[in-house]
């Protein structure tokens, strides 16, 4: 195994103040719908506002990130591989099968994430965005605006809400499936992820002819 420089300072501060603000967000808007008591129906609301502004920053920011450094290809979807992925998820890493797809720094994101982060920023991250704050601004504080219809503003913010609960737990599992349960998760701290031998010269070799 040698360690190789998979994400930079910008990829973890992204991963880690979004990982935040979600839970933030998630936490503070099912208070909202007075699902628990954590911290008060003023404050969430407060906080779950002041989240999603701070989440709508960072997304620009990413995308410009993304945008400028062509990380953007990372994350289209493609065909190869998706039904092996799956299936190594399902059955395969309990049986020590190896990974259908290796991870390089020009690859970071096998075919089945590809699919599901798409998804995230192309239209869950939006309509959660969007919905949000059509809420926000025509219902609270003070109902500025008589706005109708919000109730199915309301429910597809909550259908959103709960796909991103069931990303998060996804997302926990996937942590675990690396070359041992907590390699996903230093890489992501440090930058730095345990490639065999063969993945490393892939890995040289895509870098050089990119």
């Amino acid at each position: 195994m040698n360690k190789v420089k998979i994400y930079s300072r910008f990829e973890r501060f992204w991963h880690w103040t979004q990982m935040v603000l979600i839970l933030l967000l998630m936490i503070t808007g099912f208070e909202i719908h007075s699902t628990f008591e954590a911290f008060g129906f003023e404050t969430s609301v407060r906080l779950h506002s002041a989240a999603g502004w701070a989440f709508l920053i960072l997304t620009i920011f990413a995308v410009f990130w993304m945008l400028v450094t062509g990380q953007s290809k990372q994350f289209v979807p493609v065909r190869n591989n998706v039904k092996q992925q799956a299936m190594y998820y399902m059955v395969g890493i309990f049986k020590k099968a190896p990974h259908p797809v290796k991870k390089t720094a020009d690859s970071k994101l096998n075919p089945l994430q590809r699919i599901i982060y798409f998804g995230l920023i192309i239209l869950v991250f939006p309509v959660q965005l969007i919905t949000g704050f059509l809420y926000l601004f025509f219902h609270y504080p003070d109902k500025p605006f008589a706005l109708e219809g919000l109730e199915a503003v309301a429910v597809l913010h909550t259908l959103g809400a709960f796909l991103l609960v069931a990303f998060v737990i996804a997302h926990l599992y996937l942590i675990t499936t690396g070359h041992t349960v907590t390699s996903n998760l230093q890489a992501m701290i440090t930058g730095y992820e345990d490639l065999e031998e063969e993945e490393e010269k892939e890995a040289q070799l895509e870098t050089t002819t990119h």
